[in-house]
C-alpha cells in the first residue's frame, strides 16, 4: 500500500538524521575508527585488488570457459569418488598464496561448473588456510609445533566441515548428482596439457606476484632469494603467458607483442609492478574481446568480468565494514577500530572456552591478507594471547572474514554460509582447546 512505502521512506529519513545529529565526531575512538577504515581501504585497493584479485579473477574465468565441466565433476563433481574429491580440494591451497577473498571467484566458479558442495566448501576453506607459504612463514615465527598444528588442523577441517557441509544438504546434493548423470560430456576443444599450461602460468604469476617478504632480520635463504627475485621470476611466466596467449589461444602474435612492449615499456620508466600490471590486465582484456579467431577467448574476458561483478562490491562494503569494527592491521600497521585492540588482547589470554571461542569469532571477522596474520599473532601471543586461541584464530582467521561472507551468501545463500560460519568457529574452538591443553 502507498502509505507503506511513505512510512519508510519516513523512517530512513529520520534514521539518517539522528545518525548525523549523533555523530560522535569528538570521540577519538571514532575518528581513529574512521582513520582506520580508510587506511584499510586504501591498502586494500593499492596492494590487493590489483596483484591479487585481478589476476584471480582471470583463473577463474579459466576454469569457467577453458576447462570442461566434464573435467570439473570428474574430480569435484557429487558423482565423484569421495576420496579423490575431498582430498583434492583439501591440499589445493598449497599451490595457492591466496586469502580469504582471492580464494573466492576460484571457489564461485567451481561452484558454477558443478562441484559437489562438500568438495566446494573444502576448497574454499583449504585455499587460504593452508598455503604452504603461510605453513612455513607460522612454523618459523610462532614455533614449530604450531606449524604442524596448522597443517593437521588446516586438512582435517577442510574435509570434515566438507563432509558435514554435505550430509546437511543430502537432499541437495542427491539431486545434484541425479542431475549430473544425465550430462553429457563433450570432447575437450584442446589437449588438456595445453590448457593445464595457462592455467598454471596464470596461478604461478599470483603466487610470485604476491609472494610475502620473510621474517624480520631474514637476509638469506631460499625464500629471501625469491622475494629479492620475484618480479623477475614473475617476468618469466609472464612471458609464459604471452607464448600461451599465442600459440595456445591462437590470438593474432602482433597484438599480444603489443601489449608485452607497452608493458615492459611502463615496467621501466615507473616504480613499483601496480601500472605494468593495469596495463596488461588492461591490454589483455582489449585483445581477447577484439579476438575474432577463436569465441572462447571472448568469454574468457565476459566471465572474468562477470566474477568481477558479482564479488567486488560485497568485498568492498565488507572491507569498509572490517576496518570500522576491527582497525587496519596490514604490514606494521596498527589503527584500532571502534573495538580496540587491547581489549581484544585481554579477551583470549588463557585456554579456556570463552577464549578460544571469542579468538575464532574475532578471526572469523577479521580481515586478513595472505601471511599478515602470522605477525598480527605474534603481537598478540606478546600481549598475552594464549597458545590455543592463537590456533583457533589461525584457523578460522585465513579461511574467513567479513567481506569473504558477504560474497559467499551470495553464491551459496544465506542459510549455507551461516552453517559453514558456525562449523569453522565451532571446530577452530575445539581445536584450540586441546592444543591449549597439550600445549
Amino acid at each position: 500500500m502507498e502509505w507503506k512505502k511513505e512510512i519508510k521512506i519516513l523512517f530512513w529519513i529520520i534514521a539518517l538524521f539522528l545518525f548525523a545529529f549523533f555523530l560522535p565526531l569528538e570521540s577519538f575512538r571514532f575518528r581513529e575508527a574512521i582513520a582506520a577504515t580508510l587506511d584499510l581501504v586504501k591498502w586494500y585497493a593499492r596492494e590487493h585488488v590489483i596483484l591479487c584479485l585481478l589476476p584471480a579473477f582471470f583463473i577463474a574465468g579459466v576454469i569457467s570457459v577453458f576447462i570442461s565441466q566434464a573435467s570439473v565433476l570428474k574430480y569435484l563433481g557429487a558423482n565423484a569418488k569421495k576420496w579423490v574429491a575431498y582430498s583434492v580440494a583439501s591440499v589445493s591451497g598449497t599451490i595457492l598464496a591466496v586469502c580469504s577473498c582471492t580464494i573466492l571467484p576460484l571457489f564461485s566458479s567451481i561452484h558454477k561448473r558443478g562441484a559437489g558442495l562438500g568438495p566446494a566448501i573444502a576448497f574454499l576453506y583449504s585455499g587460504p588456510a593452508i598455503n604452504i607459504l603461510a605453513i612455513i612463514l607460522t612454523a618459523r615465527i610462532l614455533g614449530f609445533e604450531m606449524g604442524i598444528a596448522r597443517i593437521i588442523g588446516a586438512v582435517a577441517f577442510a574435509v570434515v566441515i566438507g563432509i558435514a557441509m554435505s550430509l546437511i544438504y543430502s537432499k541437495e546434493e542427491k539431486v545434484k548428482a541425479e542431475e549430473q548423470m544425465d550430462i553429457q560430456s563433450i570432447p575437450e576443444k584442446r589437449p588438456m596439457w595445453q590448457t593445464a599450461f595457462h592455467f598454471f602460468v596464470l596461478v604461478l604469476i599470483l603466487v610470485f606476484a604476491n609472494w610475502g617478504k620473510p621474517a624480520e632480520g631474514v637476509t638469506s635463504g631460499g625464500w629471501f632469494w625469491i622475494w629479492s627475485n620475484k618480479w623477475l621470476i614473475t617476468s618469466f611466466f609472464a612471458l609464459l603467458l604471452v607464448i600461451s596467449l599465442i600459440f595456445i589461444l591462437k590470438i593474432r602474435w602482433y597484438f599480444v607483442l603489443i601489449v608485452t612492449i607497452v608493458t615492459a615499456v611502463s615496467a621501466f620508466f615507473t616504480s613499483g609492478p601496480l601500472v605494468p600490471m593495469v596495463i596488461a590486465i588492461a591490454g589483455l582484456s582489449i585483445i581477447t574481446l577484439i579476438d575474432k579467431q577463436d569465441d572462447e577467448n571472448r568469454q574468457w574476458t565476459l566471465s572474468t568480468w562477470d566474477f568481477t561483478k558479482q564479488i567486488m562490491p560485497m568485498l568492498a562494503i565488507g572491507v569498509v565494514i572490517a576496518g570500522f569494527l576491527l582497525g587496519s592491521t596490514h604490514d606494521d600497521t596498527a589503527m584500532a577500530g571502534v573495538i580496540p585492540n587491547d581489549w581484544i588482547a585481554k579477551l583470549v589470554g588463557g585456554n579456556s572456552i570463552f577464549s578460544n571461542f571469542f579468538a575464532s569469532i574475532v578471526g572469523a571477522f577479521m580481515y586478513f591478507a595472505t601471511l599478515t596474520e602470522v605477525p598480527i599473532l605474534q603481537g598478540l601471543i606478546a600481549a598475552g594471547m594464549g597458545k590455543g586461541p592463537a590456533l583457533a584464530l589461525l584457523l578460522a582467521g585465513p579461511s574467513l572474514s567479513l567481506p569473504n561472507m558477504l560474497v559467499i551468501r551470495g553464491v551459496i545463500g544465506t542459510q549455507k554460509t551461516i552453517v559453514y560460519v558456525v562449523l569453522v568457529v565451532v571446530m577452530a574452538t575445539i581445536s584450540g582447546l586441546i592444543y591449549g591443553g597439550l600445549f
